[in-house]
């Protein structure tokens, strides 16, 4: 039997892993970075100060110490988890913070004389950010969201290190079973590149959608 044969309904299960995990991750990634966002345009100075905080740590910190964090060192805070839900955890935790900075850059392209002007006609700060200020950065920041949510695809090898199953641990047990390695990380190459390139054609259509709509 050939390795394709044999070896694809396992690369499958590890593609499937992946693509579940990430898109769980970047589903708490993309709110909580929406809601860090809007901390750091809070008046005052302490909510600000901790929204900057975190998106500082979350980007000086590299993935692997975050999962680490978690996955070892969450028990002795009493958070004990497996490893799936610790790498959607780290994962939506580390991404939020690159997806605050991505939305906060677009907010602070839309003119500041849109927001004046609602405010001289009445409109409450609620009801601008929802009605003017999102619908503008949503077009806007399409391009870098998808950039990021391609970088937290392959940011989810490092999950390989705590033993989730995912598409490259899959292609490592490949490798020690058939001493391998050629085979196993090509065949694994290529499907987080078919998987990126799925994803990139979608960010183009929905950049398209939204310039025209």
């Amino acid at each position: 039997m050939s390795f394709i044969e044999t070896y694809t309904p396992l690369l499958l299960s590890g593609l499937w892993a992946t693509i579940r995990i990430c898109f769980l991750a970047t589903l708490l990634a993309l709110p909580l970075g929406l809601g860090v966002t809007l901390l750091l345009r809070r008046p005052g100075r302490a909510l600000p100060a901790l929204a900057r905080l975190y998106v500082e740590v979350m980007r000086g910190t590299p993935i692997l110490v975050v999962l680490f964090l978690l996955y070892y060192g969450g028990p002795s805070i009493g958070l004990v988890l497996e490893a799936e839900p610790v790498g959607i955890l780290g994962l939506g935790l580390y991404g939020a913070g690159y997806f605050a900075e991505i939305f906060r850059a677009g907010l602070q392209s839309i003119p500041q004389g849109q927001r004046e002007a609602a405010r001289m006609l009445g409109i409450p700060s609620w009801r601008i950010l929802l009605r003017i200020e999102l619908p503008q950065m949503l077009r806007l920041v399409t391009p870098p969201v998808i950039n990021q949510i391609i970088v937290l695809i392959k940011e989810s090898a490092a999950l390989s290190i705590i033993t989730v199953a995912e598409l490259t641990k899959i292609g490592a047990q490949i490798a020690n079973e058939t001493f391998a390695v050629i085979e196993p990380y090509l065949a694994v190459a290529l499907l987080y590149w078919l998987l990126i390139e799925l994803i990139a054609l979608a960010g183009h259509w929905l950049e398209r959608k939204a310039k025209h709509g």
